[in-house]
């Protein structure tokens, strides 16, 4: 396996969004990258927008990828449609080549199983596939997130963390509004680190005399229970959400449905109303849940799944099903369908009638833009998260996690583990650093359990969690500085 970021040869088998989307990626980074494609006409447009090599045939073909070099590529991507085709794929270079990465796109949540204590410490991994990305889940997920800190904001939290980093939307005349970095934390009084600003001249990281201005938007690091003080602070306005409208029983909509009447217990306090709506977890505050599905089967299932909402097998966008339900009387729609189109303009059209607040699925971060243009308060780009976790599988032991920001991923956040024999153990966070490249947001000591928010003199050691953001441009100058070898 592989220790520091450096150029790769890597397969990906799959051209649709995601396939060609994570191509660019690696591309830009300056990997050697082949794209295997079955669709002839899909890999006539790719081959017009990509500088790298693309083969037309079926990637689980093992012929097909000797013709694209298997045998001496370093990372396999499997990114069809199909989870079985996948993960077969990843078993045959498995079994042929097994010095080489296997990534795999499994959607569906019965092959990720509990592994018994002698599989799950085998060196082999499960499947012959060394990482397996759940797009859906990962993306219920964020969706539940966002509910739970009131549907204003996405919010991205880190495992072992107190913290969590909040995208806030500053209002005009709000008390952020003309404030400098500086002087921020006079006004807000927390512990806090403004991560990156986006505005109307793009995405940066900001110094301490940044001027804050209104439709700014903060990435701002602090406690979970000081998001609330922030929103406020950036004039945003805050709703119980008790009512909530979920559009869509597929795997996505199941999973957000599992989270938010999590626990499986339930308030059955709710049946003795009369109303025919059911009361759901009052840990959550949620007092009502509806689920639309216009395809039968998925809306029978559902209904049979969660006793404790109202499912209807219904078409969202019929306006009479609306006034019948008195669906625009809800706090939020939350609209997961399979149809990201569809779901921006479900929200948007809520929006219209009066619902507060709105949530959708779409396509990548280009998409959750214009989203938020339309006056959707949450878009999570299911696309881009499974870009950046297959990246962050990429860049070596040392990286854990990494996220990226902005229509064309200008900016990163990685969690890197500082590797034994760098130069810079020993060394405070001041004489690491590289002005105006990158900037660390928290670090967790070698045998703490929680981060904290260091300082300037906070001394780097071997085997620190460090999270920190940079430019994307800059990712290999930083992981280099970073894994420096004596």
């Amino acid at each position: 396996m592989y220790d520091i970021f450096f150029i790769m040869r890597i397969i990906i088998v799959g051209a649709g969004f995601t396939g060609t989307q994570l191509a660019k990626r690696l591309i830009q980074e300056k990997n050697d990258v082949v794209l295997v494609e079955r669709d002839e006409d899909i890999v006539r447009h790719v081959s017009n927008r990509l500088d790298c090599l693309v083969i037309t045939g079926n990637g689980n073909n093992l012929a097909t990828l000797k013709e694209a070099g298997i045998g001496k590529a370093d990372a396999l991507i499997m990114l069809t449609e199909s989870d079985e085709v996948n993960m077969i794929t990843c078993s045959l270079v498995d079994s042929v080549y097994p010095d080489v990465i296997k990534i795999a796109r499994v959607r569906n949540p019965d092959y990720y199983v509990d592994l018994p204590e002698e599989i799950d410490n085998s060196e082999n991994p499960l499947y012959g596939i060394d990482f397996m990305i759940q797009p859906d889940q990962e993306a219920a997920s964020a969706i539940v997130n966002a509910v739970e800190h009131g549907a204003v904001t996405e919010v991205l939290d880190f495992d072992d963390s107190h913290y969590e980093l909040t995208h806030i939307t500053v209002e005009k005349g709000s008390k952020l509004d003309g404030e400098t970095i500086m002087n921020l934390r006079k006004v807000a009084g927390v512990e806090f680190v403004v991560a990156y600003i986006e505005s109307k001249n793009g995405i940066s990281l900001p110094s301490g005399a940044t001027i804050i201005r209104s439709e700014d938007r903060l990435g701002i690091l602090t406690k979970t229970e000081n998001i609330p003080h922030f929103l406020e602070l950036s004039g945003s306005k805050l709703q119980e959400i008790r009512k909530i409208v979920l559009v869509g029983a597929g795997r996505i909509g199941t999973s957000i449905a599992d989270q938010l009447i999590s626990e499986k217990k339930l308030d059955f306090f709710g049946k003795i109303f009369k109303n025919h709506k059911k009361n759901l977890n009052p840990k959550k505050k949620i007092s009502e849940l509806v689920i639309i599905d216009k395809d039968e089967e998925k809306s029978d299932v559902a209904s049979q799944r969660f006793s404790n909402a109202t499912v209807f097998c219904a078409d969202i966008i019929d306006e009479s099903f609306i006034a019948e339900e008195d669906l625009a009387s809800f706090d939020l729609v939350i609209s997961a369908t399979h149809n990201h189109e569809l779901n921006m303009v479900t929200c948007a059209y809520f929006k219209t009638l009066g619902v507060g607040k709105t949530i959708a699925l779409v396509t990548s971060e280009g998409f959750a833009s214009m989203a938020r243009n339309l006056g959707i308060d949450v878009a999570v780009p299911i696309k881009d998260a499974v870009v950046d976790s297959i990246m962050s599988h990429l860049r070596g032991k040392s990286v854990k996690d990494l996220h990226t920001i902005g229509e064309a991923g200008e900016i990163e956040i990685m969690e890197f583990v500082v590797p034994a024999g760098t130069k810079q153990c020993g060394k405070s966070l001041k004489d690491i650093a590289l002005s105006g490249v990158f900037l660390v947001l928290m670090i967790k000591k070698h045998g703490e359990e929680h981060f904290i928010i260091p300082d300037g003199n906070t001394i780097v050691e071997e085997g620190d969690s460090v999270v920190l953001i940079c430019y994307s441009k800059d990712n290999k100058r930083v992981i280099d500085r970073l894994s420096d070898l004596c």
